[in-house]
């Protein structure tokens, strides 16, 4: 939907007509609706009279339909226009559907719902008739709650037996057509009618089930489920719980699982009716657990089961059928295990063997038991799709807890992944992110933050294989290595036993190699990850070859170089991230001139061409000043050299280092940015300083600085583009004459509103659709 649009007031009717026929849009929508009529000039640009649509269902929604087609009779002849099927594309005819909902609730809007084979205009005829039925029983039916389908309007009747009437046909699209309608209704409407309208129509719904396969499945379970949710109809006895429990008991396990997980997330549920969709979704994990002799245990605490022979048979009819049950099943479990109302007891230990059993049928590292375990070793082995959504599951699963031994084949199967070459970059960076999250879950050495001994033990085993995959030929292995590395320094990278580890690999060195990786995304994780090796102090200091066994290679001095040369944006960026980090934290090279830094680093970021660089570049500006000026700031617990706040001063001595290092003059360009985002950041930045320097009271008014006036016009200069003179040295009275004499908050206000209002206002659309038939001047479109 498009936004940015003029919303119309709420204030009456008075106001429409001047939203549409302003000056401008007087002379154009004509000279369109003429273009419209005009069979030989079709607007090929059909993206435009959607977004026209949309604006006049916003205007509609505001006021009276009637009312705005008779102040502009023109308006008719495009809405006629665009409710002509055969000349509009789908998504145009499915924009002008909701907007003839609004304008007319008349019985012939049926006809849009006769089989249309595009999805978009299915989907806005269904909710045409949504919206007529609401309107249609707006009166009696809410008057009267008790009120029977046989009492309502010719209208809603006509409706409701067109539903009828599809629900019992054979063709499985007027079926799903009727639920996708019955799920609009349900979801979008909590009227006393609803209830009346399921009650009459759930015996048809029902009748469903009883056909082999149940057409229309997915359509079914959105209905079922939009009911469920309903405050109407779930709090009343309308038989809504039993169709659930037949429902999941007739369709396929595949199919049944949304609408088990469905079930579950409900509010307000029948407890037999949780324990049997629950059993639903941990029944192929109980298939898998049998196969390989495992005790099966996840059904153990819950009851209503009896579709197991059903799902072996779907896991053993062929290898798509049990991946995509498989998949499907894990990814359900993974949604629901965070939630509050999972079911409880939550089956922890058989979960967890479940999943690790998985990864090792794909591994093809599990012993099967059976002929059905072997049918899955050999569906299974090697099936990245799968490997994936058990590392997914798995990861969630570090939430709880485990008995040790199970946690230990947990760590088992993650290194056997991690070191094994036949895993893929994706199954490779699943595997780091759930080793991640296992490592953190660990319980800690009471009185020591320091990992666990098991999980000391793992990483030792661990961090050999690091350097195999930051060496790895393939770039997204080398990208997903460093991102790991750099959440376990992040985590641990103060603690004894993780820093003995590390430097005793190769690790640190290979990961400063990767700072000059041909790959922008590796250069860039290796920034992030250096920064954080020499915040911690765990970067090992190669010499330079120009002085083999002398100097030592400045980290910084490279980073500083990747910032001025680097070609793509994300190792920019990154430099920038990690330079606004050391400064936040005080680090040992930042704070031995943090004056110098700071000027070089705005110097080289105010010429970048990547906004996202000049943006963060503000935010590093930000950090200084809050410095300088004695804010708080938050730093990291292992800093080499913590931020001391400034002592209190005056004002004027206070700005001295913030004029040093020309923070005014990269504010200011910074304001007139083409990017908006950056020109807001500087925008906030200039109106917390002046907010800083409210009390300050110079030794001459700002009018008598005779600087003040040559800043002004130079600032108007680069307002209108030209931004080649620079500022110079600015004393501390001067900027604060400026910053009294700027409308901030009105620039503010403009760089908050949208520029949709200029480009996607009604002028610029009209002007669009009439460039598209030539019907404008060669200069006169509109140039978004």
């Amino acid at each position: 939907m498009t936004a940015g649009l003029p919303v119309p007031s709420q204030t009456g009717h008075a106001g429409l007509s001047s939203l549409i026929m302003d000056p401008e849009c007087s002379q154009l929508l004509p000279a369109l609706c003429s273009v419209l009529a005009d069979p030989r000039q079709p607007v090929t640009d059909d993206t435009c009279l959607e977004k026209l649509l949309d604006w006049f269902k916003t205007i509609t929604e505001a006021g009276s339909s009637l009312l705005l087609l008779q102040e502009n009779p023109c308006l008719l002849g495009l809405l006629c226009h665009v409710l002509k099927p055969q000349d509009l594309s789908p998504r145009v005819l499915a924009f002008s559907l909701r907007l003839a909902g609004m304008l007319a609730a008349q019985e012939d809007c049926f006809q849009y719902l006769q089989g249309d084979s595009s999805l978009f205009v299915a989907s806005a005829a269904g909710q045409l008739l949504v919206h007529v039925l609401g309107l249609s029983l707006q009166g009696p039916a809410e008057g009267h709650p008790g009120l029977q389908t046989g009492d309502w309007p010719a209208c809603a009747q006509k409706i409701v037996s067109h539903i009828e009437e599809s629900l019992r046909s054979a063709a499985t699209p007027q079926i799903t057509q009727a639920l996708n309608v019955l799920t609009t209704a349900f979801g979008h409407c909590h009227n006393p009618w609803t209830q009346v309208l399921w009650v009459r129509l759930s015996p048809l719904v029902a009748r469903l089930l009883e056909k082999d396969p149940v057409p229309s499945a997915h359509s079914l379970v959105d209905l079922l489920l939009s009911v469920a949710r309903s405050p109407v109809l779930s709090s009343s006895s309308c038989g809504l719980w039993e169709t659930l429990a037949q429902t999941l008991s007739h369709l396929s396990p595949t199919q049944a699982g949304p609408l088990a997980l469905g079930i579950l997330k409900l509010q307000e549920c029948p407890q037999a009716l949780r324990a049997q969709a629950f059993a639903v979704l941990l029944q192929p994990l109980t298939c898998v657990l049998e196969a390989t002799a495992q005790a099966p245990g996840l059904l153990d605490s819950w009851d209503g089961t009896g579709g197991a022979s059903v799902t072996v048979d779907t896991l053993l009819a062929s290898k798509a059928a049990c991946v995509g049950l498989l998949c499907r099943t894990l990814a359900h479990l993974e949604l629901l295990q965070p939630l509050v109302s999972r079911p409880s007891p939550w089956p922890q230990a058989p979960l967890l063997g479940a999943t690790v059993t998985i990864l090792r049928l794909c591994s093809g590292s599990a012993t099967p038991a059976s002929d059905a375990g072997g049918h899955l070793c050999a569906f299974l082995v090697g099936c990245v799709r799968v490997q994936r959504a058990a590392l997914d599951f798995l990861g969630t699963l570090s939430r709880g807890t485990g008995p040790r031994e199970l946690v230990t084949q947990v760590f088992a199967v993650l290194l056997e992944y991690l070191t094994s070459p036949d895993s893929s970059p994706t199954v490779l960076k699943k595997a780091f992110q759930a080793t991640f999250r296992w490592l953190q879950s660990s319980p800690e050495t009471p009185g020591c933050s320091d990992l666990d001994p098991h999980a000391q033990l793992f990483l030792r085993e661990l961090l050999p294989v690091l350097p195999k995959r930051l060496c790895s030929p393939c770039w997204e292995v080398r990208d997903s290595g460093l991102e790991f590395l750099t959440q376990m320094i992040g985590r641990w990278g103060g603690q004894a036993g993780f820093r003995r580890a590390l430097l005793a690999s190769e690790v640190p060195e290979l990961t400063e190699q990767l700072l000059r990786d041909p790959e922008s995304y590796v250069r860039a994780s290796a920034v992030a990850a250096m920064g954080q090796l020499s915040s911690q102090g765990l970067r090992v200091t190669p010499a330079s070859p120009e002085h083999p066994g002398g100097q030592q290679k400045s980290l910084l001095a490279e980073l500083l170089h990747i910032l001025s040369t680097d070609s793509e944006g994300f190792p920019r960026r990154a430099v920038m991230h990690v330079f606004t980090q050391w400064l936040r934290d005080g680090h040992a090279d930042v704070a031995a001139d943090t004056e110098r830094f700071v000027a070089r680093v705005l110097q080289v970021a105010s010429q970048d061409l990547d906004w996202e660089v000049r943006a963060q570049g503000l935010e590093l500006a930000l950090v200084f000043l809050e410095q300088t000026l004695g804010r708080p700031s938050s730093h990291c617990p292992y800093a080499v050299t913590p931020p001391v706040a400034a002592p209190p001063s005056p004002l004027a001595q206070a700005l001295q280092p913030l004029c040093r290092v020309q923070l005014f003059e990269f504010a200011f360009r910074a304001l007139f940015d083409c990017d908006r985002p950056v020109a807001q950041k500087s925008c906030d930045l200039l109106l917390f300083l002046r907010a800083q320097t409210a009390s300050y009271s110079g030794p001459q008014g700002s009018g008598s600085v005779p600087e003040v006036a040559s800043v002004e016009a130079a600032l108007q200069r680069w307002q209108a583009g030209d931004q080649g003179q620079p500022l110079g040295y600015l004393e501390p009275e001067v900027v604060v004459a400026v910053l009294r004499s700027m409308d901030l908050e009105g620039l503010r206000g403009a760089l908050a509103e949208s520029s949709d209002r200029v480009e996607k206002s009604p002028r610029s659309l009209l002007q669009d659709m009439l460039a598209t038939v030539g019907a404008l001047g060669e200069d006169e479109a509109d140039c978004y």
